[in-house]
């Protein structure tokens, strides 16, 4: 996934905290909020989706979150077509998601992204 297709900034994370949607599900939470770049909202939606993640230290070690990460940041890359260009996602992690995903394997975890992907479309 290239980096303009990632939230990096800490005014972007708040921007979508603070006036995003959000939906959860039990190891996903996403939040999303339309940019409204002004004049640049048609470069916005040609950039594409931006994503962000979050995955804090109660998921698991280091490895394990990095692991977590790198897994949906793949799942998001081939989503992205899929998604509206002019919208910032966060994706936070909640605890047991690492091991689940190990158990039960990447289509697993592909299916859980699905399901809140399409929950927040609906």
């Amino acid at each position: 996934m290239h980096r303009r297709h990632r939230l990096s900034r800490s005014r972007d994370f708040d921007a979508v905290y603070r006036q995003g949607r959000s939906v959860s599900t039990r190891f996903l939470v996403l939040y999303w909020f339309a940019r409204e770049d002004g004049a640049d909202a048609a470069a916005a939606a040609a950039a594409g989706a931006r994503l962000g993640l979050a995955v804090p230290k109660a998921v698991g070690t280091a490895v394990t979150r990095n692991r977590i990460k790198r897994r949906l940041r793949e799942i998001f890359r081939t989503r992205l077509a899929d998604l509206p260009g002019d919208q910032d996602y966060v994706l936070v992690v909640r605890p047991g998601l690492g091991e689940a995903a190990e158990a039960r394997g990447s289509e697993w975890l592909t299916e859980r992204v699905e399901e809140i992907l399409s929950k927040a479309a609906a």
